[in-house]
This record gives structure tokens, C-alpha cells and sequence, in this order.
């Protein structure tokens, strides 16, 4: 069985959706948030890359109008 989330599981099954769905629903929203929280962790690299890309590029300007 996958991951998925047990309040909306529990919220799901209290408004008398049928379990299966239940499950399928909250374990899709578990998913999807296991996709969004790699993007956000690629995203922070991307980040981090650009900044150094940026710096260094930024040492290469100022050195070649200080020499």
C-alpha cells in the first residue's frame, strides 16, 4: 500500500465516500506532494548553482576591467 494521507482519508470516509476512493484519493494527494517536494528540492539546487554561475562569472568581469 502506498503512503497517503490519513486526514483527508478520515475526512473523506466521514462524508460516506465509498473506502476504496477514499484511499485511492488521499493516497494520489500523497503523491503529488511527493512530486511537488522534489521539484522544491531540484528548484534549491537550481538555486544554489546559479549563484556560484553568477558569482563566478561576476569575478570574471571585474578581472578583466582591473587588469
Amino acid at each position: 500500500m502506498a503512503l497517503m494521507m490519513g486526514a483527508l482519508y478520515d475526512a473523506s470516509r466521514s462524508a460516506n465516500v465509498d473506502g476504496d476512493k477514499s484511499r485511492k484519493a488521499a493516497e494520489e494527494v500523497a503523491d503529488f506532494q511527493k512530486q511537488i517536494s522534489e521539484i522544491r528540492t531540484d528548484l534549491a539546487d537550481l538555486k544554489w548553482m546559479s549563484g556560484l554561475l553568477l558569482a563566478g562569472v561576476v569575478t570574471l568581469v571585474i578581472r578583466a576591467f582591473t587588469t
